[in-house]
């Protein structure tokens, strides 16, 4: 139930999605023999996830076999966090056929976005010297800002989710992590 969690997390921290219970990774049909199936999900939505996350679900003959579709809408109180495998509240982003842990500047921007009221953008020496290197350079880290602006961690994550809110700056996934780019 928890990766089950994980992936419900993943697709409504991002555009949505549909999730596939008796198909296999590969695509192969697996099928579904009961209803217990559709329980592991409504379970996972209630009691793994935080908030609780809605769905609907479509039941499919596929190749004579039962095929259970759910479908998770964008969700609209970001972040939506499931229970990891150590009992620790986690708020995941789909990012092609995988769930990734979501960074602190996510974290940041869907805090800041549940705030109704506007956002201070101070233009100071920090946020100049990262217009600076992201002009010069492909992308940063959250460590690479911080170091190179002689700015705390939290500093670098707030600075970051602004630019990233005021769509400056985009978050990027690699190998190593999130990095930061200009739009």
């Amino acid at each position: 139930m928890r990766k089950i969690a994980k992936t419900l997390s993943a697709f409504a921290n991002t555009t949505g999605g549909r999730l596939l219970v008796g198909v296999k990774d590969n695509g192969k049909i697996a099928g579904i023999r009961s209803d217990e199936e559709l329980h592991m999900v409504a379970s996972a939505a209630q009691l793994y996830c935080t908030p609780e996350i809605a769905f609907t679900t479509h039941v499919h003959k596929v190749e004579g076999k039962t095929v259970l579709e759910v479908v998770i809408a964008q969700g609209v109180h970001k972040p939506y966090y499931a229970l990891d495998f150590d009992n620790k509240r986690r708020a995941y982003l789909r990012i092609g056929d995988q769930n990734i842990l979501a960074s602190a500047v996510h974290l940041r921007v869907w805090q800041m976005e549940s705030k109704e009221r506007g956002a201070l953008v101070k233009y100071s020496k920090q946020e100049q010297l990262l217009l600076d290197y992201l002009n010069k350079n492909q992308s940063i880290s959250i460590s690479q800002y911080a170091k190179i602006a002689a700015i705390s961690r939290p500093k670098a994550i707030d600075t970051l989710a602004k630019f990233v809110r005021f769509n400056i700056t985009a978050p990027l996934y690699t190998d190593e992590g999130f990095v930061y780019a200009l739009v």
